[in-house]
């Protein structure tokens, strides 16, 4: 069993509010190399949960563990160092457009070299191989010298997750990747964060609306509701029915 300390990311009795709303509140332990899906709907505290796990988010109570370290109690630089082992994929995806698409890859090494070094570091020979080499494991590099605001939104998409497989990190969060995507684009991304996932060999948290999508790409799905934790099942495990339960609208 993982215990607090090898952990990839552990959340004990953690609480978090808003004034008076409770955007989540519950205890998660997710192994190295597990990968655990979070769904429910709107409002169900799947993104407050990703970002208490980068200390976006202070808790009001309970304790954060990300690789063994209570996030509390980090410096800003021991903070900083932690989120450098943590890849993040946002809705937004985060990209400077005005940058070309290999530059946007070497951002993946802004945790551990600062803005001035990843930016410029089309001048590192080594560091320009490597991100060159994601680029080539995910198709796309023919687009390195392309700005990235010229290209398409499944070409961004591959970019940023070129830009993880840069970093390396030992944790990914992966908040709502196929929101607004229809189902073969949907299918495409998940396919290949399930390959960036599998080629770092870094634990997955991924917050979903679709269970279907969540039971496919995941060892573990969490079921989220009014930020309680209704359900912590192995994917299998889940069915129809929990999952009926967890989307239903109150009369």
């Amino acid at each position: 069993m993982t215990g607090r300390d090898t952990a990839a990311a552990h959340l004990e009795n953690v609480e978090v509010r808003f004034g008076e709303r409770c955007a989540f509140a519950g205890s998660l332990t997710v192994a190295p190399g597990e990968r655990v899906a979070l769904i429910g709907p709107s409002g169900a505290g799947k993104s407050t949960l990703l970002r208490v796990c980068t200390a976006a988010v202070s808790p009001s109570a309970g304790t954060v563990r990300i690789a063994g370290k209570n996030l509390a109690e980090l410096s800003g630089r021991q903070l900083r160092a932690a989120r450098a082992g943590i890849g993040t994929v946002h809705q937004g995806l985060h990209l400077v457009e005005p940058l070309s698409a290999l530059q946007n890859v070497l951002a993946g090494n802004l945790g551990r070299w600062g803005s001035v070094r990843a930016l410029t570091s089309l001048a590192f020979p080594r560091e320009r191989e490597i991100a060159e080499s994601a680029m080539r494991e995910l198709g796309i590099a023919h687009l390195a010298s392309r700005r990235t605001g010229l290209l398409s939104g499944g070409e961004q998409q591959r970019v940023a997750l070129a830009r993880i497989l840069v970093q390396r990190p030992d944790l990914i969060l992966a908040d709502e990747p196929i929101a607004a995507l229809d189902p073969a684009r949907a299918r495409e991304v998940m396919a290949i964060l399930t390959r960036v996932v599998d080629s770092t060999g870094a634990a997955l948290i991924v917050s979903l609306h679709d269970p279907k999508v969540a039971t496919e790409c995941a060892d573990r799905v969490v079921g989220l509701r009014a930020g309680n934790i209704e359900f912590d099942l192995p994917a299998g495990d889940v069915n129809a029915e929990r999952t009926g339960a967890l989307y239903r609208i109150d009369a």
